[in-house]
């Protein structure tokens, strides 16, 4: 089986980035993943972090990333991953209702279905990566695993 999701109107919206589901990482409330996520992007310029980390909205934090692009830590394509894994997981382990949701996607392949992102999404021809897709199936697996040595 096969669940898409892509914004917060549509099904499964609690797996959208942009879903507030308020968390607890690194010392700090994040309002949302996408909050965390650009902020992450900046964290060895510590006004810029600072910036991202007092907006309000999620678009609010990809127009500042998209405006300041250009000091974007050097190593970002190297971690991006990692990190949109360890607030996924932060997100889904944080919220009970959520993790519920996730968990009873059983083995279905999770789509981030949306023309606008080939590398997060799935390019809306399947054609793209769907890497946030990719990400919530190993969040599932690893709280799954989690729950198994309990």
């Amino acid at each position: 089986m096969r669940i898409s999701f892509y914004d917060l109107n549509g099904p499964y919206a609690e797996f959208c980035n942009w879903y507030p589901a308020p968390m607890e990482l690194d010392g700090r409330t994040w309002p949302t993943v996408e909050h965390y996520f650009q902020a992450q992007k900046y964290v060895f310029d510590q006004a810029h972090f600072e910036c991202i980390s007092q907006l309000t909205t999620p678009q609010e934090t990809i127009d500042y990333s998209r405006a300041h692009s250009s000091t974007v830590r050097p190593d970002w394509h190297h971690v991006k991953n990692e990190v949109m894994l360890k607030a996924c997981m932060a997100k889904f382990q944080q919220h009970p209702k959520l993790k519920e949701l996730l968990l009873l996607t059983g083995d279905s392949m999770i789509i981030e279905h949306t023309a606008n992102d080939s590398y997060w999404g799935d390019g809306g021809d399947g054609t793209g990566r769907n890497q946030l897709g990719i990400t919530l199936m190993l969040a599932r697996t690893a709280i799954i695993n989690q729950e198994r040595t309990f």
